[in-house]
């Protein structure tokens, strides 16, 4: 039975905000179970029925976070849609993931912690960008098959894509050198990004 079978789904969003208040506030070490007990406002007994340990806490609010955030990236993408629209799409959601607030704490903890804690790192590597990267590749290679684009290694397009995605913005941001860029200043980065792409990848007839 998982976390979420064995939860109330109350409950459950009750734990997932709490862990996330507190991991924001005092990252990964400095975060206790009592204090994420208390945020959540159930006992700390009731957390470590269901998480035997703060990693495996941490572990499920980044795997709630990233299904719930990859849901909404590309579930409302439209998949037969002209290549250029999709990527911008796709593209534009991503990149409000990657610098929300939301996005920047687990990034932050994870690199703060990932030397002493590989195993974060690999969770949040298998439920974030692995499972971006694959979905956008499944899409590439479906599109090459029809003759919309031309990529002889989609996995690879894929993470390249997200890469151009990231220009100017998400270093900066993440260093604490920029404010949060507005819808424009994002469709200008993805849109250049898609551009790019598209310059390579599309059939040599277009």
């Amino acid at each position: 039975m998982s976390e979420t079978e064995a939860l109330s789904a109350e409950k459950w969003t009750r734990i997932m905000n709490g862990a996330g208040a507190v991991f924001a506030a005092d990252g990964y070490e400095g975060a206790s179970m009592a204090a994420i007990a208390a945020e959540a406002g159930v006992s700390k007994g009731t957390l470590y029925n269901y998480f035997p340990s703060k990693a495996a806490l941490f572990t499920a609010f980044v795997r709630e976070e990233c299904r719930r955030k990859l849901a909404h990236v590309f579930d409302l993408a439209e998949p037969d849609g002209a290549p250029e629209a999709v990527l911008r799409s796709v593209g534009r959601r991503m990149l409000e993931v990657m610098i929300s607030p939301v996005g920047q704490t687990i990034y932050r903890v994870v690199i703060a912690e990932a030397t002493r804690f590989p195993e974060l790192a690999r969770a949040f590597f298998d439920a974030g960008p692995a499972r971006a990267i694959g979905s956008l590749a499944e899409w590439l290679a479906l599109q090459t098959e029809r003759g919309q684009l031309r990529v002889p290694d989609p996995e690879f397009a894929a993470e390249q894509f997200f890469c151009l995605c990231q220009t100017r913005l998400v270093l900066r941001q993440k260093l604490g050198l920029l404010a949060t860029p507005g819808k424009g200043e994002i469709a200008r980065v993805v849109d250049a990004a898609a551009a790019m792409f598209l310059a390579t990848y599309a059939p040599v007839s277009r």
